[in-house]
């Protein structure tokens, strides 16, 4: 699977860059997240570079035989319209009781463009006290890969300007989707 994952980017011309950290447990953001391919592409990539990884997924698409599917990925079912299912406080525990757990999020939290990041992501590499691995999928270069990891969380303001930072030239399927000028995003939303 960890060759064909690769040979199958290399064949659709991505260049897969940066190594993954040698972490069991670990958040994992990928940006801009402005289309469906955004999932089949950082799966793809983490699949060649050997990591298993599960991602929270809208539960809109746990329908049959999607369902199926999502499952077999390793996806994990959100309802984000329900602001007290405790998601944070559920993954935390998920991460005590495992010896390896990566987690996929989309720091945007929707392929639409928003004002307001989600900060669940935080929320939880904070929680679980794990890093945040910062990922990235360029579609004007065509590159997929790691730009870095964030081992402290103490400090949102701090964290959040170094995540922002790396993803600052980098462009989504519809880069019009995708802001990370901070006159633009408030990251302190409360979702």
């Amino acid at each position: 699977m960890k060759r064909l994952s690769g040979l199958i980017l290399k064949v659709f011309g991505w260049r897969l860059t940066g190594v993954f950290p040698e972490v069991d447990k670990s958040v994992i953001i990928f940006a801009p997240h402005t289309s469906n391919w955004d999932f089949i592409i950082g799966k793809l990539y983490l699949n060649s570079r050997g990591v298993k990884a599960n991602a929270l997924v809208k539960k809109e698409l746990f329908f049959f035989p999607m369902n199926l599917i999502m499952i077999f990925l390793g996806s994990i079912p959100v309802d984000r319209k329900n602001k007290k299912n405790n998601v944070v406080s559920k993954l935390a525990s998920v991460y005590d009781k495992k010896e390896k757990f990566n987690l996929i999020v989309s720091a945007e939290g929707t392929r639409a463009k928003v004002s307001n990041w989600k900060r669940g992501f935080y929320n939880i590499a904070k929680s679980a006290e794990v890093p945040i691995v910062v990922s990235y999928i360029d579609f004007e270069k065509k590159e997929v890969g790691i730009k870095g990891v964030v081992e402290d969380t103490s400090n949102i303001e701090k964290t959040m300007k170094e995540i922002t930072a790396v993803y600052k030239n980098v462009k989504g399927k519809y880069p019009e989707n995708f802001a990370t000028d901070k006159s633009t995003i408030n990251f302190y939303d409360k979702n």
